[in-house]
Parts: structure tokens; C-alpha cells; sequence
């Protein structure tokens, strides 16, 4: 087994340019596990499938694991499962479902080698035996514009139940990434093919450079006898282990803990500004040493600079609100829509932090709905706000909301982007517990809003976008 040190160098030593491919496939060498069996498992949970699918699945699912038959016919039971369709409704669908769980399933480490492939200007590529719709979401997420899949038969929209061609299965794979790099004048034997089942020994066999990633058993062994390059990458942290779950607990107890003090010395000293920032001092630091995260911050004088000002961090997880609080500290707020303020939940935290509820219903008085926060930041007050409005089911950053940068122009003050990178690694989207393991934030120089104009607003939005996913792509910089 290999280091991903030699992995990096070997894609370092390879001939830069699109001429060079890195086809990868999907199913256990860029996620873990099978997007197939989330699809299923799906269709079954809303008895969306009859006995006599499931019966024939179950038949063709024994022979291709046990008795090395070819995944043809299991994709022939599951296309035809699907005939009546519209291909609206299965895009929706695979959407959700890679919200839901998929995007939690592609491995850290994929995003590394991917961006290392494009920095030496290879053409990368998906190859894949899975279906369009399961292939395209982790695609556009990882940025992969070429995806050879199989493909069913579409007529006027609509699932037929056929395929196009045979289902892209060992030699059919091969023969497609073949065809592929004849169409693009790009030479096989300067390829990388990166595949983790032994089904996929003839692609492998067929590039210049292949490599077991992920490897099972029957494919490490033969990565072993060819001496091709074969490595294990870390899987994502993801369940609840009883020890996280512990931790997790303890944690939110001392968070509250902290509140509770707060308040305490808040009312004592008749300053709810100071319980504020004694919990925003104090609060996440504990809170993340419980949970055994260590929290890297390069840049962190960018936070002090000037003050106040509107922090933009990017959010995947329910980390980042604690580690963006552990960044600015104190003399900060959020923003929530009005109707949170009567929230039994919310309530107790937002009079504590003082946040700026907002009106959020009438988008023609947007200005004027704004200006609860504005206030706050004219009088001194920080706004920590989340410019993607919901929290991305992978590091790839959704559409940026205007809100946050309207706010910092109304108030003149500048924009202070944080950029967190692997918190949704020990916390995903839609986890309740938190993995030990280390995170870095990179502060970037504060952006200054004074000669903005509302005209050119969607620009500034998209550079300070480009700025975060420049840093994103790089990965955390050194101190």
C-alpha cells in the first residue's frame, strides 16, 4: 500500500496539460459505499417498489456479488423499475437524496487529488457504470464537466425502462474511456484511471497510469502483483460513535453552562453586552475543547482590524456558528427573521446576543427590513452572518444571498470573509454529533465597502465569492 504522499507526486511528475486524463470512478473510489443502495433504500422506504421488482433485484444482486455475474442485468431490473419517469423527476430526486446522504459519502481527500490534477491542467473525467442521475450531482459538485455513465432511454422526457447501450461494466468501461480519449487526441498511456473494484481492471489496464484507490481485496492483490499504485483514503466521520455522542452532549451543556453564567454576571452588572461577550469569549473555546476539536486560525489579526464590520464565513456544518464565534469573540450579533424572536427555542439566545431580527416577508422594502441590523453595526456591533443562507451538503459553496452585503454598504463598514475548511468532515449538515479532529479557518483581509454602488452589487457579491473559493481550493494556508 502506498502513501497519498506518492500519489500527489506522481500526479506532480505526470505531463502537465488536458492532454493527460484522470478518470475516476464513482461508486467506492470517490464516495464510500454505492449511490445505488441510497436510491433503493430510498424507493423502499416509500414502498416504492413492488414484491416482484424487489424478488428479481434481490436474484440479480446474489449473482453479481457471489457468483461474478455481470451488472447488466442488475441494471436492466433497475431501469425498468423506473419506465414512466419523467427525467425532471428523477434530477429532483437525485438531488434531494445527494443533499440527504450522498454528499456526506464522497471522501475529503478526492477534493485534494482532483484540484491536484487541475493545477497540472489534466482533463478529469468521471467514468462511471452508474446511471446519469445518480453520476451528475457528485460531478457538478466536484467539478468533473466530462461524465461517461450509463445511460437510459429517454423518449419525450420520459424513462422507457431501456438502456441507450450496455451498462458501462468492466470491458464496457474500458472500451468508453478508450473511445473517449481517441475523440480528444489524449494518449492512454500517459492516462490515470483510479478505480477501487476489480471490475474495473480493464480501464485500469488499459492507462499508462492506474491506481487503486480504495481498494478491495481481489484489486489490491493485483494492484500487488502489476506494482500499480494502490491507496487507502480516510473514510468521512459520519454516525455517532458513543464516545462523539458523549462529548457532543457535554459540550452543549457547557455551552449552556456558559449562557447561564453570562446572563448571570449580565444581570448582575445590568449589561447584557457583557454577558454577551463573556459567553462569545469563553462559550466556543470550551465547547470545541470538549469535543476534542482543535481550531487552527491563520490571519486572525484580520478580525481586529477594524471594527465593526460584517463577518461572512461559508457554512456546511452546525460547527461553524461555534467557530466563527471562537474567531470574532466579541462585540458581535447575528441576524434572524422577526418571527424567531417569539420561538420558545431562539428566544432566550437572541435577547442574550441582542440579535437584529429582520422582516424578511416583503422583499420590496428589503432597506427597510434591514435596518434593525444596520443599527446594530452603526452602533458598534459586529454582524456574523452565513452568506449562503443554509448550510451546502459539501464544502462546494451555494449562491450567495445579497442580504449581508447590502448590509455592509447601508453601514459603510467593510466585509471580514472567514473561511472554514473541514468542519463538515467531523460535523455534516445534518448531524447532531460532532468527531473529534482539527479544523482551519483562513481570516482574509477585511474588503472594503465605501465606493460600492448598488448597480455593480451582483460583481462585488461574485469576487468575494471568487475569494473564498480560491482559498477553498488551495486549502488552509500557512501561517
Amino acid at each position: 500500500m502506498n502513501r497519498l504522499e506518492d500519489l500527489y507526486a506522481a500526479i506532480a511528475a505526470a505531463p502537465p496539460g488536458p492532454t493527460t486524463l484522470a478518470a475516476f470512478d464513482l461508486d467506492g473510489t470517490l464516495i464510500t459505499g454505492y449511490t445505488a443502495s441510497v436510491l433503493y433504500r430510498d424507493r423502499l422506504r416509500r414502498l416504492d417498489i413492488s414484491i416482484a421488482e424487489l424478488l428479481r433485484t434481490t436474484g440479480a444482486a446474489f449473482d453479481t456479488q457471489f457468483r461474478g455475474a455481470d451488472v447488466g442485468r442488475l441494471m436492466e431490473i433497475a431501469i425498468g423499475g423506473l419506465a414512466g419517469r419523467s427525467e425532471d423527476e428523477l434530477r429532483e430526486w437525485s438531488q434531494r437524496l445527494f443533499r440527504q446522504e450522498v454528499g456526506s459519502m464522497i471522501y475529503p481527500e478526492v477534493r485534494g487529488l482532483i484540484e491536484a490534477h487541475r493545477r497540472a491542467g489534466h482533463r478529469v473525467l468521471m467514468a462511471t457504470s452508474a446511471t446519469t442521475y445518480q453520476a451528475q450531482c457528485v460531478s457538478d459538485d466536484l467539478g468533473i464537466g466530462d461524465v461517461l455513465c450509463s445511460r437510459p432511454e429517454v423518449i419525450d422526457g420520459i424513462l422507457t425502462g431501456g438502456m441507450t447501450a450496455p451498462a458501462l461494466w468492466g470491458p464496457e468501461k474500458a472500451k468508453a474511456l478508450r473511445e473517449f480519449a481517441d475523440e480528444v487526441e489524449a494518449p492512454l498511456s500517459e492516462a490515470f484511471a483510479y478505480s477501487n473494484g476489480v471490475e474495473d481492471v480493464p480501464m485500469l489496464d488499459s492507462v499508462g497510469r492506474p491506481v487503486a484507490l480504495n481498494p478491495d481485496r481481489r484489486l489490491a492483490e493485483i494492484a500487488r502483483t502489476e506494482g500499480w499504485l494502490s491507496v487507502n483514503l480516510p473514510k468521512p466521520e459520519r454516525g455517532a460513535t458513543p464516545v462523539a455522542t458523549a462529548r457532543t452532549g457535554i459540550a452543549l451543556g457547557a455551552l449552556t453552562a456558559t449562557a447561564a453564567a453570562g446572563v448571570t454576571a449580565g444581570v448582575l452588572a445590568r449589561n447584557r453586552r457583557l454577558a454577551a461577550n463573556l459567553v462569545g469569549t469563553f462559550g466556543p473555546d470550551l465547547a470545541l475543547a470538549i469535543c476534542g476539536i482543535d481550531v487552527k486560525i491563520t490571519g486572525e489579526d484580520n478580525a481586529w482590524k477594524h471594527r465593526p464590520a460584517v463577518f461572512m464565513f461559508n457554512h456546511q456544518s452546525s460547527l461553524d456558528v461555534v467557530i466563527a464565534g471562537k474567531v470574532i469573540r466579541r462585540n458581535v450579533t447575528g441576524v434572524a427573521k422577526k418571527e424567531a424572536a417569539h420561538d420558545p427555542r431562539f428566544a432566550a439566545v437572541g435577547s442574550l446576543l441582542d440579535v437584529a431580527y429582520v422582516d424578511r416577508a416583503d422583499s420590496t422594502q428589503a432597506r427597510a427590513a434591514l435596518r434593525p441590523a444596520v443599527d446594530k453595526l452603526m452602533g458598534g456591533t459586529s454582524i456574523a452572518i452565513a452568506p449562503e443562507g443554509t448550510r451546502s451538503p459539501t464544502p462546494r459553496m451555494g449562491r450567495f444571498k445579497k442580504g449581508g452585503f447590502h448590509l455592509a454598504m447601508q453601514a459603510k463598514v467593510p466585509i471580514v470573509p472567514i473561511v472554514i475548511h473541514d468542519a463538515g468532515d467531523l460535523m455534516w449538515r445534518n448531524s447532531f454529533v460532532a468527531h473529534p479532529g482539527t479544523v482551519h479557518v483562513d481570516v482574509l483581509e477585511p474588503i472594503d465597502t465605501k465606493g460600492w454602488k448598488v448597480k455593480n452589487l451582483d460583481n462585488h457579491i461574485a469576487e468575494v465569492r471568487s475569494e473564498f473559493e480560491d482559498v477553498l481550493a488551495a486549502g488552509p494556508r500557512k501561517a
